[in-house]
């Protein structure tokens, strides 16, 4: 294990939201949801202004809208993240040469190597954890100050330790672990802290009367092993004492996005295998999202009640990282498969990667948009049921959120769209808060624009 801090996990703050607010300035301090609207919509990321009513990554839109109806409903502009993403990971790959970019906003960076490795190399381990700090506050500061954004770091001796780190010092913090402090910090902490402990682990753990991971660590590795499997009750085990010697590896191309659970009881109905396929489809797309990735391959791997474990996978005509459409798939590739007996293990991924583009962005509002009247009826509210309304007929899809220019009014964004109409807000991420005008949806004069770039708050001299 190493004798300094020198692995650093930087996360930035409610990323897709903090994005939305220093571009929007009528959102500033304001509660923001970004992610799909539709009925089906979940959220994506939420600004801490929408949290402190209870919204959170993952809810469903539907159940978010009830506990905070005010907040400004936002569908993601990938492109400007992407934009962002790239200005921060810059910044961080100056700091060292060792960067291992997990997503959009987050990726771990190792201070062995670069322009700071010769002032940490034999340097005291006091002196050098008082370096990693200011390295890592410098970081900080040169992030706010170059996007206006915010980010939390996370420093310890391991990749576990720096990721755990870095939640604790959000937002906008800084947490430092120095090595032999990992089993006081871990201690206290419920097992689900632990990467790899989900629903089916914490039962097993817990059935067995350990609760925190103190509990854990005090256990032999047998007796987590007899608990939970070989690999990974070692792993557990490993994790639970503080004990991570994974190496932060640079330029990782991603092939795939996946996810999987082991089931404390197999799952012996097909209506099950159904349930937690749907959830499955849900966490994976959640993941291909803060990637900002879509998939053209979508796999589900099945373990049997005999350990035998199969894949089955389908390639679709373009790639997607709509739920819905991954769910479906995911179903139809189970329907090929003999569930009896009790399955063990299921898991939903997605290969053949893609950037995401500003245009899969609008296929899919357009279909979500679609959907939604069908199910009312394929009538809007207010409107009559005449013959003209009846046809397939699209008018430019205006998005919550979405960047637009206006020939003489200039650039904007659209607060909301129905019934014919669009609304739209006129300001730039410079401006003051802006005034709002409403168009009909065909409108000449009102077009698509592309993000305009953030200015920070306060320019350097």
């Amino acid at each position: 294990m190493r004798t300094l801090p020198s692995i650093l996990h930087l996360d930035m703050d409610a990323f897709f939201a903090s994005v939305e607010q220093a571009a929007k300035p009528s959102l500033r301090g304001k509660p923001v949801i970004v992610g799909g609207l539709g009925n089906r919509g979940v959220v994506s990321t939420c600004s801490y202004e929408a949290r402190v009513f209870g919204v959170r990554s993952a809810m469903a839109t539907a159940v978010a809208r009830r506990l905070c109806p005010n907040a400004a409903y936002l569908w993601p502009r990938f492109v400007a993240y992407r934009d962002l993403s790239e200005q921060v990971m810059a910044l961080v790959r100056e700091v060292s040469p060792l960067v291992e970019q997990l997503s959009v906003d987050e990726a771990y960076v190792d201070l062995t190597a670069g322009q700071f490795a010769p002032a940490l190399d034999g340097v005291a381990p006091a002196e050098g954890a008082e370096l990693v700090r200011a390295i890592a506050e410098d970081l900080r500061a040169d992030i706010e100050r170059r996007t206006g954004l915010t980010a939390s770091v996370g420093a310890a001796s391991s990749k576990l330790m720096a990721k755990i780190a870095s939640e604790q010092a959000k937002p906008n913090g800084l947490v430092l672990v120095t090595p032999g402090q990992e089993r006081a910090v871990l201690g206290p902490m419920a097992v689900r802290a632990l990467p790899g402990v989900g629903p089916a682990t914490e039962q097993a753990l817990r059935r067995a009367g350990l609760v925190t991971v103190a509990e854990v660590a005090e256990q032999s590795e047998g007796e987590l092993v007899r608990l939970l499997g070989r690999a990974h009750g070692t792993g557990v085990a490993l994790m639970a004492r503080g004990l991570d010697d994974r190496p932060v590896v640079p330029d990782r191309d991603t092939k795939s996005v996946s996810v999987e659970d082991t089931y404390e009881v197999d799952l012996m109905e097909r209506d099950q295998v159904l349930f937690e396929l749907d959830r499955l489809a849900v966490r994976c797309v959640r993941r291909l999202k803060a990637a900002g990735r879509s998939g053209r391959t979508v796999v589900i791997k099945i373990r049997r009640f005999d350990f035998s474990t199969l894949t089955r996978s389908e390639t679709l005509a373009g790639p997607t990282d709509d739920g819905r459409v991954i769910a479906a798939t995911a179903r139809r590739l189970a329907d090929q498969v003999s569930l009896a007996g009790g399955i063990r293990l299921l898991g939903v991924g997605v290969s053949q990667l893609a950037e995401y583009t500003q245009e899969d962005l609008f296929a899919q509002a357009a279909a979500e948009l679609a959907e939604d009247e069908e199910e009312a009826g394929g009538e809007q509210e207010g409107s009559a049921p005449t013959a003209s309304s009846r046809q397939p007929v699209r008018a430019q899809v205006w998005l919550p959120g979405q960047d637009v220019v206006h020939e003489e009014l200039g650039a904007g964004w659209v607060q909301g769209s129905g019934v014919g109409r669009v609304t739209v807000r006129f300001e730039t991420p410079d401006s003051p808060p802006g005034r709002v005008r409403t168009f009909k949806v065909d409108d000449p004069a009102l077009a698509p624009a592309d993000p305009l770039p953030l200015r920070p708050p306060v320019e350097q001299q």
